[in-house]
């Protein structure tokens, strides 16, 4: 481990150097004190000012040592034997003040995970992405105002002008294209492509809300503007912002992986945590789309790129207003979410972050902008939850610049726990509901049945009967209220309309997608 310590204010050896008029050259881990002071002082003074500063550094690596030991506290349960873990950056005034790996990167080869590994970070990804499309808009070549259909007219009409803003900032109303392959029995161990991106979301004939009426995260707008930095830069995302962001920045193990078989250098694998709990399982992405997700990169890396939040390097100070610029609805109502970032506080500290998740792949990269500190954790196992780990870093370090923490009532954790009351139906009613449900738009019909006296998907089949991934086959239609029902640990609604007194058809919302429509197939 290496620690960069060469500027004022820091908590660690550097302050102190700087505060005594001297400054550390470092050696591997051993400091060499070099003096930036003249040498006409008696050999009484230096003597005295030698034992002060000896004190003084004494007490700082004392203060660094607790810190670090609090640190690695968070980070302890990811330390077992055979384990995957996480990579941590700490950085500030734009260095790496403690780095460090737990856990390990790829479990087969007992490779232990460092601050060089390389993670996916998910959705963190998407400031890259908004990023790319500020650098066009800056060139000319492209406004945020402009209709997305200038750019994707295969989009379906919907009667609403969507902007590329509106994409930026998820206030589009499109259905998120996860949610979509999840609903169309895509497996998700599937390898996809653009191509099959596009296809489903230019089958939705609706929208969730009409644009810019509400906020609803949606991967959707951010794999479209990948599609539109393609079409207006004639460069792929991958090619982009290697060289308009990554490059300049000397990101050297950053990219935008779109080929699930090209080769990442010191790539850690993904897992969860077998069914069993006493294991682990791998879970990587073959999904070749990117903008919405797909950046590979290190902790070592991030830093560069978080240091361009205060120089500007990479598009000026003008671009970065903008990029952390956050939404507005029509009402006036704003939001916290600004271009592939969120603009939020912590402990009464202004914060800008962002999260990822995808596969057994989380991360979270957490700026203090105002304190010029900031924390990375990249994991690679689902549930390593590495935003709550990077607040308790930052509690670490800022706790004396901070708000007292607040603890959350009984009252709001009993409310978030409740379930929506289910009634009782009979067999014979259950069985109503029975039969085939067609989706032109998911392109896949849903057969139900009467299965361990509750209602079940059944089977997912395409147009010529060839079965698709069912991800409800688990789950229980758990009835709510007449013809409604909810599904699944997400709480998903389902909706069914009558026609004769005979279930018709039925309306799916599954939270980031909605209003979907699935319509009784005739029995032949």
């Amino acid at each position: 481990m290496t620690l960069l310590r060469t500027w004022c204010g820091s908590l660690a050896i550097g302050a102190l150097a700087c505060a005594a008029g001297a400054t550390f050259i470092f050696a591997g881990d051993q400091p060499q004190q070099t003096s930036l002071r003249g040498s006409g002082q008696s050999a009484a003074v230096k003597s005295k000012h030698g034992e002060q500063d000896q004190d003084a550094a004494g007490k700082s690596n004392g203060n660094q040592q607790r810190q670090e030991a609090a640190v690695d506290e968070v980070f302890q349960d990811l330390t077992a034997a055979g384990s995957p873990g996480c990579a941590l950056g700490v950085y500030r005034g734009g260095q790496i003040i403690y780095e460090k790996g737990y856990g390990l990167a790829n479990i087969e080869e007992n490779v232990a995970i460092s601050p060089k590994s390389v993670f996916d970070i998910g959705s963190t990804s998407k400031q890259f992405t908004a990023s790319s499309i500020l650098l066009l808009e800056k060139e000319g070549k492209l406004s945020v105002e402009d209709d997305v259909h200038k750019y994707i007219p295969e989009l379906p009409d919907y009667g609403k002008k969507i902007t590329i803003l509106n994409l930026l900032n998820h206030t589009s109303g499109l259905r998120d294209y996860l949610t979509l392959f999840d609903i169309a029995g895509v497996n998700v161990d599937s390898v996809t492509t653009d191509e099959d991106a596009m296809a489903l979301i230019t089958r939705q004939k609706g929208l969730n809300f009409a644009p810019s009426s509400e906020y609803l995260y949606s991967n959707t707008g951010f794999f479209l503007l990948s599609v539109i930095v393609q079409r207006v830069s004639g460069k792929t995302l991958r090619e982009f912002a290697a060289e308009n962001i990554f490059s300049p920045l000397q990101m050297t193990h950053t990219q935008y992986r779109d080929d699930h078989r090209s080769l990442v250098p010191e790539r850690a694998m993904a897992y969860d945590e077998n069914e069993k709990k006493d294991g682990f399982t791998l879970n990587v992405s073959y999904f070749e789309q990117t903008g919405d997700g797909a950046v590979h990169t290190t902790v070592e890396d991030l830093l560069k790129w978080d240091e361009n939040f205060y120089s500007g390097q990479v598009g000026g100070k003008i671009f970065l207003a903008e990029l952390q610029e956050t939404a507005k609805l029509n009402d006036g109502k704003k939001l916290n979410y600004a271009k592939g970032l969120v603009v939020s506080d912590y402990r009464g500290l202004r914060t800008v972050s962002h999260g990822g998740s995808w596969g057994g792949y989380r991360a979270q990269l957490l700026r203090f902008p105002d304190q010029h500190f900031s924390v990375a954790t990249l994991c690679n196992l689902g549930s390593a939850d590495p935003s709550r780990r990077a607040s308790q870093v930052a509690d670490v370090y800022l706790n004396s610049v901070m708000k007292p923490k607040t603890v959350k009532s009984a009252e709001e954790d009993d409310e978030r726990k409740k379930e929506t009351a289910t009634i009782s139906l009979t067999r014979d009613q259950l069985a109503a509901y029975a039969g085939d449900y067609w989706s032109e738009e998911m392109g896949v019909s849903y057969r139900l049945a009467v299965r361990d006296g509750a209602l079940k998907v059944v089977a997912v089949q395409d147009k010529s009967g060839i079965p698709r991934a069912n991800s409800f086959a688990k789950d229980e239609f758990r009835p709510t209220a007449t013809d409604v029902f909810t599904v699944g640990e997400e709480g998903l609604s389902v909706k069914f309309k009558r026609d004769g007194g005979t279930p018709s058809e039925f309306e799916l919302d599954a939270g980031r997608s909605t209003g979907i429509v699935f319509r009784r197939a005739k029995e032949k």
